[in-house]
Protein backbone atom coordinates (compact mmCIF):
# COMPACT_ATOMS: atom_id res chain seq x y z
CA UNK A 1 0.00 0.00 0.00
CA UNK A 2 1.41 3.19 -0.97
CA UNK A 3 0.74 7.08 -0.16
CA UNK A 4 0.10 8.73 -3.51
CA UNK A 5 -0.72 12.52 -4.19
CA UNK A 6 -3.15 14.46 -6.59
CA UNK A 7 -3.66 17.49 -6.40
CA UNK A 8 -5.18 20.25 -9.56
CA UNK A 9 -3.39 23.30 -11.06
CA UNK A 10 -4.85 26.41 -13.22
CA UNK A 11 -2.61 28.91 -14.61
CA UNK A 12 -2.68 31.99 -17.64
CA UNK A 13 -0.33 33.59 -19.14
CA UNK A 14 0.51 34.63 -22.94
CA UNK A 15 2.21 33.27 -26.05
CA UNK A 16 3.99 34.34 -28.91
CA UNK A 17 3.08 32.01 -32.32
CA UNK A 18 3.85 32.48 -35.41
CA UNK A 19 3.35 36.35 -35.25
CA UNK A 20 0.75 36.84 -32.68
CA UNK A 21 0.53 37.36 -29.05
CA UNK A 22 -2.16 34.94 -27.71
CA UNK A 23 -3.75 34.46 -24.40
CA UNK A 24 -2.95 30.91 -23.32
CA UNK A 25 -4.63 29.17 -19.85
CA UNK A 26 -3.57 25.51 -18.95
CA UNK A 27 -5.87 23.19 -16.58
CA UNK A 28 -4.11 20.18 -15.03
CA UNK A 29 -5.49 17.23 -12.95
CA UNK A 30 -1.64 16.00 -11.68
CA UNK A 31 -1.11 12.53 -9.48
CA UNK A 32 1.90 11.18 -8.41
CA UNK A 33 2.96 7.28 -8.25
CA UNK A 34 4.13 8.37 -4.23
CA UNK A 35 4.12 10.53 -1.78
CA UNK A 36 5.08 14.63 -2.83
CA UNK A 37 7.65 15.46 -0.84
CA UNK A 38 9.63 18.57 -1.32
CA UNK A 39 13.37 17.81 -0.51
CA UNK A 40 12.61 15.03 -3.25
CA UNK A 41 12.58 14.76 -7.37
CA UNK A 42 8.99 13.63 -7.36
CA UNK A 43 7.34 12.54 -11.07
CA UNK A 44 3.29 13.05 -12.19
CA UNK A 45 1.26 12.35 -14.93
CA UNK A 46 -1.33 15.23 -15.55
CA UNK A 47 -4.22 15.01 -17.74
CA UNK A 48 -5.99 18.15 -18.80
CA UNK A 49 -6.62 21.64 -21.35
CA UNK A 50 -4.90 24.01 -23.19
CA UNK A 51 -6.63 27.22 -24.43
CA UNK A 52 -5.27 29.46 -26.83
CA UNK A 53 -6.91 31.90 -27.78
CA UNK A 54 -7.70 31.75 -32.10
CA UNK A 55 -5.75 28.61 -31.86
CA UNK A 56 -6.81 25.75 -30.06
CA UNK A 57 -9.21 24.33 -27.28
CA UNK A 58 -7.57 21.08 -26.97
CA UNK A 59 -9.15 19.14 -23.42
CA UNK A 60 -7.12 15.71 -24.47
CA UNK A 61 -3.99 16.89 -23.09
CA UNK A 62 -1.04 14.72 -21.06
CA UNK A 63 1.56 15.75 -19.63
CA UNK A 64 4.57 14.67 -17.69
CA UNK A 65 6.17 16.62 -14.52
CA UNK A 66 9.04 16.72 -12.62
CA UNK A 67 8.55 18.16 -9.10
CA UNK A 68 11.56 18.56 -7.76
CA UNK A 69 11.74 22.67 -5.49
CA UNK A 70 14.56 21.55 -3.39
CA UNK A 71 16.64 18.95 -4.50
CA UNK A 72 16.65 20.20 -8.66
CA UNK A 73 15.46 23.68 -7.70
CA UNK A 74 12.86 23.24 -10.58
CA UNK A 75 9.27 22.64 -11.41
CA UNK A 76 9.41 21.13 -15.16
CA UNK A 77 6.87 20.48 -17.26
CA UNK A 78 6.55 19.09 -20.99
CA UNK A 79 3.43 18.28 -22.43
CA UNK A 80 2.18 18.04 -26.18
CA UNK A 81 -1.37 18.98 -27.45
CA UNK A 82 -2.91 19.61 -31.11
CA UNK A 83 -3.39 23.10 -32.38
CA UNK A 84 -4.83 23.90 -36.10
CA UNK A 85 -3.81 20.56 -37.20
CA UNK A 86 -0.05 20.95 -35.67
CA UNK A 87 1.07 18.83 -32.84
CA UNK A 88 3.08 21.40 -30.87
CA UNK A 89 5.62 20.54 -27.42
CA UNK A 90 5.30 22.72 -24.85
CA UNK A 91 8.28 22.53 -22.35
CA UNK A 92 9.56 24.68 -19.60
CA UNK A 93 9.60 24.89 -16.10
CA UNK A 94 9.61 27.21 -12.71
CA UNK A 95 13.16 27.64 -11.21
CA UNK A 96 12.83 27.95 -7.31
CA UNK A 97 14.94 30.79 -5.88
CA UNK A 98 15.10 31.40 -2.02
CA UNK A 99 15.16 34.80 -3.11
CA UNK A 100 11.79 35.15 -4.95
CA UNK A 101 9.91 32.36 -3.43
CA UNK A 102 6.61 33.27 -4.47
CA UNK A 103 7.29 34.73 -7.98
CA UNK A 104 9.49 31.72 -9.09
CA UNK A 105 7.10 28.96 -7.77
CA UNK A 106 4.36 30.50 -9.23
CA UNK A 107 6.10 31.70 -12.65
CA UNK A 108 6.36 28.82 -15.57
CA UNK A 109 8.77 29.93 -18.84
CA UNK A 110 8.17 27.93 -21.57
CA UNK A 111 9.05 27.28 -25.36
CA UNK A 112 6.60 25.97 -28.08
CA UNK A 113 8.37 23.22 -30.37
CA UNK A 114 7.31 21.69 -33.50
CA UNK A 115 6.96 17.41 -34.08
CA UNK A 116 10.19 17.93 -35.67
CA UNK A 117 11.60 19.89 -32.75
CA UNK A 118 12.09 23.26 -34.34
CA UNK A 119 10.88 26.11 -32.17
CA UNK A 120 7.83 27.99 -32.91
CA UNK A 121 7.21 30.38 -30.46
CA UNK A 122 7.73 31.42 -26.44
CA UNK A 123 5.69 32.09 -23.64
CA UNK A 124 4.83 31.97 -20.02
CA UNK A 125 2.36 30.92 -17.66
CA UNK A 126 1.65 32.50 -14.15
CA UNK A 127 -0.66 31.08 -10.93
CA UNK A 128 -2.99 33.54 -10.21
CA UNK A 129 -2.52 33.76 -6.45
CA UNK A 130 -6.20 35.58 -6.14
CA UNK A 131 -8.05 33.44 -7.87
CA UNK A 132 -6.98 30.12 -7.76
CA UNK A 133 -4.66 29.26 -4.24
CA UNK A 134 -7.53 28.36 -2.59
CA UNK A 135 -9.24 25.94 -5.27
CA UNK A 136 -5.20 24.51 -5.33
CA UNK A 137 -5.11 23.98 -1.66
CA UNK A 138 -8.39 22.44 -1.82
CA UNK A 139 -7.47 19.96 -4.24
CA UNK A 140 -4.93 17.95 -2.63
CA UNK A 141 -5.83 14.74 -2.01
CA UNK A 142 -3.30 11.74 -1.04
CA UNK A 143 -5.19 8.46 -1.58
CA UNK A 144 -3.36 5.24 -0.60
CA UNK A 145 -3.26 3.32 -3.89
CA UNK A 146 -1.09 0.08 -3.91
CA UNK A 147 -3.57 -2.67 -4.26
CA UNK A 148 -6.78 -0.69 -3.57
CA UNK A 149 -8.56 -2.13 -6.85
CA UNK A 150 -7.17 -5.71 -5.34
CA UNK A 151 -8.52 -4.85 -1.92
CA UNK A 152 -12.22 -3.83 -3.29
CA UNK A 153 -11.22 -6.94 -5.86
CA UNK A 154 -10.91 -9.59 -3.33
CA UNK A 155 -14.41 -11.90 -2.16
CA UNK A 156 -16.37 -10.63 0.50
CA UNK A 157 -18.55 -13.76 1.19
CA UNK A 158 -17.54 -15.21 4.71
CA UNK A 159 -19.25 -18.48 4.57
CA UNK A 160 -22.88 -17.18 5.57
CA UNK A 161 -26.39 -18.11 4.19
CA UNK A 162 -28.67 -16.23 1.72
CA UNK A 163 -25.99 -14.17 0.15
CA UNK A 164 -24.77 -13.03 -3.68
CA UNK A 165 -22.14 -11.33 -4.66
CA UNK A 166 -21.51 -9.98 -8.17
CA UNK A 167 -18.27 -8.60 -9.69
CA UNK A 168 -19.32 -7.27 -12.88
CA UNK A 169 -17.69 -5.06 -15.76
CA UNK A 170 -19.47 -3.04 -18.64
CA UNK A 171 -17.04 -1.10 -21.64
CA UNK A 172 -17.24 0.52 -24.96
CA UNK A 173 -14.86 -0.63 -27.60
CA UNK A 174 -14.49 3.22 -29.32
CA UNK A 175 -13.61 2.15 -32.64
CA UNK A 176 -16.64 -0.02 -33.16
CA UNK A 177 -19.05 1.54 -30.77
CA UNK A 178 -20.09 -2.17 -29.50
CA UNK A 179 -20.48 -2.59 -25.93
CA UNK A 180 -19.56 -5.40 -23.76
CA UNK A 181 -20.88 -6.57 -20.36
CA UNK A 182 -19.19 -9.52 -18.47
CA UNK A 183 -20.93 -10.21 -15.32
CA UNK A 184 -19.54 -12.85 -12.58
CA UNK A 185 -21.58 -14.00 -9.54
CA UNK A 186 -21.76 -15.99 -6.38
CA UNK A 187 -24.59 -17.37 -5.11
CA UNK A 188 -25.07 -18.99 -1.26
CA UNK A 189 -28.35 -20.05 -1.21
CA UNK A 190 -30.80 -19.64 2.04
CA UNK A 191 -31.36 -23.32 2.97
CA UNK A 192 -27.52 -24.14 3.45
CA UNK A 193 -27.12 -25.70 -0.18
CA UNK A 194 -23.19 -25.21 -1.21
CA UNK A 195 -22.48 -21.83 -2.88
CA UNK A 196 -22.11 -22.06 -6.77
CA UNK A 197 -20.65 -19.08 -9.53
CA UNK A 198 -22.20 -18.28 -12.65
CA UNK A 199 -22.30 -15.63 -14.67
CA UNK A 200 -22.88 -14.45 -18.30
CA UNK A 201 -20.97 -12.53 -21.03
CA UNK A 202 -22.91 -10.08 -23.40
CA UNK A 203 -22.07 -8.36 -27.04
CA UNK A 204 -23.81 -5.23 -27.96
CA UNK A 205 -23.29 -4.19 -31.50
CA UNK A 206 -24.23 -0.96 -33.14
CA UNK A 207 -26.01 -2.72 -35.56
CA UNK A 208 -27.37 -6.56 -34.57
CA UNK A 209 -29.02 -7.88 -31.70
CA UNK A 210 -27.22 -8.61 -28.37
CA UNK A 211 -25.78 -11.73 -28.37
CA UNK A 212 -24.64 -13.61 -24.85
CA UNK A 213 -24.09 -16.74 -23.31
CA UNK A 214 -24.07 -18.03 -19.77
CA UNK A 215 -21.67 -19.62 -17.47
CA UNK A 216 -21.47 -22.12 -14.73
CA UNK A 217 -23.10 -23.02 -12.38
CA UNK A 218 -19.78 -24.47 -10.62
CA UNK A 219 -19.14 -24.55 -7.43
CA UNK A 220 -17.39 -21.70 -5.66
CA UNK A 221 -13.94 -22.17 -4.28
CA UNK A 222 -13.50 -18.80 -2.63
CA UNK A 223 -10.26 -17.87 -4.53
CA UNK A 224 -7.76 -14.95 -2.38
CA UNK A 225 -7.74 -12.17 -5.22
CA UNK A 226 -11.33 -12.27 -7.41
CA UNK A 227 -13.61 -14.43 -9.22
CA UNK A 228 -12.47 -17.61 -10.33
CA UNK A 229 -13.57 -20.44 -11.83
CA UNK A 230 -12.67 -23.28 -14.69
CA UNK A 231 -13.35 -20.91 -17.88
CA UNK A 232 -13.92 -17.48 -16.17
CA UNK A 233 -11.36 -15.35 -14.59
CA UNK A 234 -11.90 -11.80 -13.03
CA UNK A 235 -8.84 -10.63 -11.37
CA UNK A 236 -7.94 -7.13 -10.49
CA UNK A 237 -6.27 -6.48 -13.82
CA UNK A 238 -7.33 -9.29 -16.02
CA UNK A 239 -10.43 -10.31 -17.23
CA UNK A 240 -10.35 -13.63 -19.20
CA UNK A 241 -12.55 -16.30 -20.52
CA UNK A 242 -13.84 -18.50 -23.18
CA UNK A 243 -17.81 -19.65 -23.08
CA UNK A 244 -19.67 -21.03 -26.14
CA UNK A 245 -18.77 -19.04 -28.77
CA UNK A 246 -17.37 -16.35 -27.16
CA UNK A 247 -13.61 -15.36 -25.57
CA UNK A 248 -12.21 -12.62 -24.71
CA UNK A 249 -8.54 -11.75 -22.96
CA UNK A 250 -8.44 -8.11 -21.33
CA UNK A 251 -5.92 -6.05 -19.28
CA UNK A 252 -7.58 -4.02 -16.94
CA UNK A 253 -6.36 -0.52 -15.62
CA UNK A 254 -8.18 1.32 -13.44
CA UNK A 255 -7.20 5.20 -13.85
CA UNK A 256 -9.25 6.57 -10.71
CA UNK A 257 -9.70 5.94 -6.89
CA UNK A 258 -12.88 4.02 -5.83
CA UNK A 259 -15.85 5.24 -5.93
CA UNK A 260 -18.48 4.20 -3.49
CA UNK A 261 -21.92 4.89 -5.12
CA UNK A 262 -23.40 3.58 -1.78
CA UNK A 263 -21.92 4.98 2.07
CA UNK A 264 -18.72 3.66 2.48
CA UNK A 265 -19.88 2.70 5.61
CA UNK A 266 -22.30 0.25 3.89
CA UNK A 267 -19.76 -1.28 1.79
CA UNK A 268 -17.30 -2.12 4.47
CA UNK A 269 -19.82 -2.98 7.39
CA UNK A 270 -22.78 -5.13 5.09
CA UNK A 271 -25.15 -3.12 6.83
CA UNK A 272 -27.77 -2.55 4.07
CA UNK A 273 -29.74 -4.51 2.33
CA UNK A 274 -27.35 -4.83 -0.62
CA UNK A 275 -24.17 -1.91 -1.62
CA UNK A 276 -22.51 -1.56 -5.07
CA UNK A 277 -19.17 0.19 -5.44
CA UNK A 278 -16.24 0.70 -8.04
CA UNK A 279 -12.67 -0.14 -7.36
CA UNK A 280 -11.82 2.27 -9.50
CA UNK A 281 -14.50 4.90 -10.68
CA UNK A 282 -13.44 4.84 -14.20
CA UNK A 283 -10.79 2.24 -16.21
CA UNK A 284 -9.23 1.22 -19.62
CA UNK A 285 -9.22 -2.38 -21.34
CA UNK A 286 -6.83 -3.38 -23.56
CA UNK A 287 -6.79 -6.74 -25.41
CA UNK A 288 -8.95 -9.44 -27.68
CA UNK A 289 -12.69 -9.89 -27.51
CA UNK A 290 -14.61 -12.51 -29.75
CA UNK A 291 -18.08 -13.18 -30.05
CA UNK A 292 -19.23 -15.59 -33.05
CA UNK A 293 -16.88 -14.59 -36.12
CA UNK A 294 -16.29 -10.66 -34.75
CA UNK A 295 -13.09 -9.77 -33.18
CA UNK A 296 -12.68 -6.85 -31.42
CA UNK A 297 -8.79 -5.73 -30.57
CA UNK A 298 -9.07 -3.31 -28.17
CA UNK A 299 -6.72 -0.62 -26.90
CA UNK A 300 -7.84 1.48 -23.80
CA UNK A 301 -11.69 0.90 -24.40
CA UNK A 302 -13.54 2.75 -21.52
CA UNK A 303 -15.88 1.35 -19.02
CA UNK A 304 -15.38 0.29 -15.54
CA UNK A 305 -15.75 -2.53 -13.17
CA UNK A 306 -18.33 -2.82 -10.09
CA UNK A 307 -19.20 -5.01 -7.02
CA UNK A 308 -22.05 -5.64 -5.56
CA UNK A 309 -22.98 -7.42 -1.71
CA UNK A 310 -25.57 -8.23 -0.85
CA UNK A 311 -28.67 -10.15 0.28
CA UNK A 312 -30.05 -10.41 -3.57
CA UNK A 313 -31.62 -8.61 -5.59
CA UNK A 314 -33.85 -5.38 -5.27
CA UNK A 315 -37.60 -5.44 -6.00
CA UNK A 316 -36.87 -3.11 -8.53
CA UNK A 317 -33.94 -1.42 -9.37
CA UNK A 318 -32.42 0.91 -12.37
CA UNK A 319 -28.18 1.59 -12.92
CA UNK A 320 -26.25 3.85 -15.02
CA UNK A 321 -22.74 4.18 -15.49
CA UNK A 322 -22.17 6.92 -17.71
CA UNK A 323 -18.82 7.69 -19.00
CA UNK A 324 -18.62 11.95 -19.29
CA UNK A 325 -15.15 12.19 -20.92
CA UNK A 326 -12.17 14.51 -19.27
CA UNK A 327 -12.18 11.99 -16.38
CA UNK A 328 -16.04 12.47 -15.55
CA UNK A 329 -17.97 9.79 -14.49
CA UNK A 330 -21.62 9.66 -13.40
CA UNK A 331 -22.64 6.50 -11.37
CA UNK A 332 -26.23 6.21 -10.60
CA UNK A 333 -27.98 3.20 -8.81
CA UNK A 334 -32.00 3.46 -7.80
CA UNK A 335 -34.19 0.89 -6.05
CA UNK A 336 -36.37 -0.20 -3.88
CA UNK A 337 -35.44 -3.05 -1.13
CA UNK A 338 -37.18 -6.63 -0.72
CA UNK A 339 -37.56 -5.81 2.98
CA UNK A 340 -41.01 -5.70 4.74
CA UNK A 341 -40.76 -2.07 5.70
CA UNK A 342 -39.09 -1.12 2.56
CA UNK A 343 -41.19 -2.69 -0.26
CA UNK A 344 -43.75 -0.12 -0.19
CA UNK A 345 -41.26 3.08 -0.79
CA UNK A 346 -40.52 4.37 -3.49
CA UNK A 347 -37.03 3.95 -4.84
CA UNK A 348 -34.20 5.17 -3.27
CA UNK A 349 -31.42 7.11 -5.55
CA UNK A 350 -27.73 7.07 -4.60
CA UNK A 351 -26.23 9.39 -7.87
CA UNK A 352 -22.86 10.06 -7.46
CA UNK A 353 -21.12 12.72 -9.73
CA UNK A 354 -17.25 12.71 -10.18
CA UNK A 355 -15.77 15.79 -12.02
CA UNK A 356 -11.86 15.77 -11.73
CA UNK A 357 -10.64 15.06 -8.14
CA UNK A 358 -14.71 16.47 -6.33
CA UNK A 359 -17.33 14.19 -6.07
CA UNK A 360 -20.42 15.55 -5.86
CA UNK A 361 -23.19 15.26 -3.58
CA UNK A 362 -20.20 14.87 -0.96
CA UNK A 363 -21.84 12.21 0.82
CA UNK A 364 -23.71 9.54 -0.93
CA UNK A 365 -26.57 9.44 1.70
CA UNK A 366 -27.65 13.24 0.02
CA UNK A 367 -29.52 11.38 -2.23
CA UNK A 368 -31.07 8.60 -0.51
CA UNK A 369 -32.47 10.13 2.45
CA UNK A 370 -32.56 13.91 1.42
CA UNK A 371 -31.69 17.24 3.06
CA UNK A 372 -34.03 19.46 4.55
CA UNK A 373 -36.65 17.61 2.64
CA UNK A 374 -37.38 13.77 2.02
CA UNK A 375 -36.92 12.69 -1.58
CA UNK A 376 -34.63 15.51 -2.72
CA UNK A 377 -33.84 13.35 -5.02
CA UNK A 378 -36.57 11.09 -7.12
CA UNK A 379 -36.07 8.10 -9.96
CA UNK A 380 -39.42 7.72 -12.62
CA UNK A 381 -38.27 4.21 -13.31
CA UNK A 382 -39.39 2.37 -16.64
CA UNK A 383 -38.93 1.02 -20.26
CA UNK A 384 -37.75 2.52 -22.91
CA UNK A 385 -36.96 5.71 -20.67
CA UNK A 386 -36.45 6.24 -17.37
CA UNK A 387 -35.53 9.36 -15.45
CA UNK A 388 -33.77 10.48 -12.17
CA UNK A 389 -33.61 14.39 -10.81
CA UNK A 390 -32.99 15.53 -7.25
CA UNK A 391 -30.94 18.73 -5.51
CA UNK A 392 -28.20 19.06 -3.30
CA UNK A 393 -27.18 21.99 -2.24
CA UNK A 394 -26.58 24.68 -4.42
CA UNK A 395 -26.64 22.59 -7.54
CA UNK A 396 -29.67 19.86 -8.98
CA UNK A 397 -29.11 17.51 -11.54
CA UNK A 398 -31.49 15.88 -14.39
CA UNK A 399 -30.55 12.52 -15.60
CA UNK A 400 -32.38 10.79 -18.33
CA UNK A 401 -31.86 7.47 -20.24
CA UNK A 402 -33.17 5.40 -22.94
CA UNK A 403 -32.54 1.53 -23.74
CA UNK A 404 -32.91 1.40 -27.46
CA UNK A 405 -35.69 -1.97 -27.48
CA UNK A 406 -32.95 -3.23 -30.03
CA UNK A 407 -30.31 -2.91 -27.49
CA UNK A 408 -31.65 -3.92 -25.05
CA UNK A 409 -31.17 -7.37 -23.29
CA UNK A 410 -33.25 -8.82 -20.57
CA UNK A 411 -31.93 -12.04 -18.62
CA UNK A 412 -32.92 -13.71 -15.24
CA UNK A 413 -31.30 -13.30 -12.08
CA UNK A 414 -32.33 -16.19 -9.31
CA UNK A 415 -31.71 -15.07 -5.67
CA UNK A 416 -30.37 -17.06 -2.61
CA UNK A 417 -33.80 -18.00 -1.57
CA UNK A 418 -34.50 -19.27 -5.44
CA UNK A 419 -37.09 -16.48 -6.32
CA UNK A 420 -36.33 -15.40 -9.76
CA UNK A 421 -35.57 -11.36 -10.96
CA UNK A 422 -35.45 -9.81 -14.12
CA UNK A 423 -32.96 -7.27 -15.22
CA UNK A 424 -33.17 -5.73 -18.42
CA UNK A 425 -29.41 -4.08 -19.83
CA UNK A 426 -28.44 -2.32 -22.64
CA UNK A 427 -24.69 -1.18 -23.00
CA UNK A 428 -25.19 0.72 -26.26
CA UNK A 429 -27.81 3.58 -23.86
CA UNK A 430 -28.15 6.98 -24.74
CA UNK A 431 -27.96 9.33 -21.50
CA UNK A 432 -28.95 13.27 -21.20
CA UNK A 433 -27.35 15.01 -18.30
CA UNK A 434 -28.08 18.39 -16.83
CA UNK A 435 -25.95 19.70 -13.93
CA UNK A 436 -27.41 23.22 -13.08
CA UNK A 437 -26.06 25.29 -10.39
CA UNK A 438 -28.32 28.29 -8.74
CA UNK A 439 -26.70 32.02 -9.03
CA UNK A 440 -30.57 33.82 -8.22
CA UNK A 441 -31.87 31.46 -10.62
CA UNK A 442 -30.95 27.99 -11.98
CA UNK A 443 -28.53 28.02 -14.64
CA UNK A 444 -26.46 25.52 -16.71
CA UNK A 445 -23.24 24.26 -15.11
CA UNK A 446 -22.57 21.55 -17.07
CA UNK A 447 -24.58 19.18 -19.93
CA UNK A 448 -23.40 16.00 -21.27
CA UNK A 449 -24.99 13.58 -24.25
CA UNK A 450 -24.36 10.43 -24.81
CA UNK A 451 -25.06 8.53 -27.82
CA UNK A 452 -24.76 4.61 -26.98
CA UNK A 453 -22.26 4.87 -25.03
CA UNK A 454 -24.55 4.83 -21.52
CA UNK A 455 -24.28 1.55 -19.92
CA UNK A 456 -28.08 1.08 -18.27
CA UNK A 457 -29.90 -1.67 -16.69
CA UNK A 458 -34.16 -1.72 -15.13
CA UNK A 459 -34.27 -4.88 -13.39
CA UNK A 460 -37.95 -6.16 -11.91
CA UNK A 461 -39.67 -8.52 -10.09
Amino acid sequence: MRTTTRFSETMLGTVSLDGHERSIRLDLDVETDELLRPWRTVHAKAKGRIRVTGLTDDSTVTADLEISPLKRRRIRYRLSFNAGGRRLTLDGWKSVTALRPVASMTTLPFTLHEEDGTRAGTGTLRFPLSTSLVPFLRSFRFPRQAAQVAVHSAPRWNGENGRTEVWYTTLTDPLTGTGIWLHHEVVAPTDGSPPFAHGWVAAFPRSRPPQYARFGPQPWGKPRDGFLTDDVHALPDRLAGAVEDFSWELTEHGTQAPLFTFPAWSWRHALLPAAQMLPSGRSTYTGTFRFGTTTLSLTDAPGASARIYGHGNARRWSWLHADLGDGDVLEVVAATSMRPLLRSLPPMVFLRLRRGTTIWPRRAERTAVGWAGWRRFRADLGLPSWTVTGRAGLRRIRVEVTQPAQHTLSLKYEDPDGSIAVCSNSERSDARIVLEQWRGGWRTEAEWTLNGTAHAEVGHR
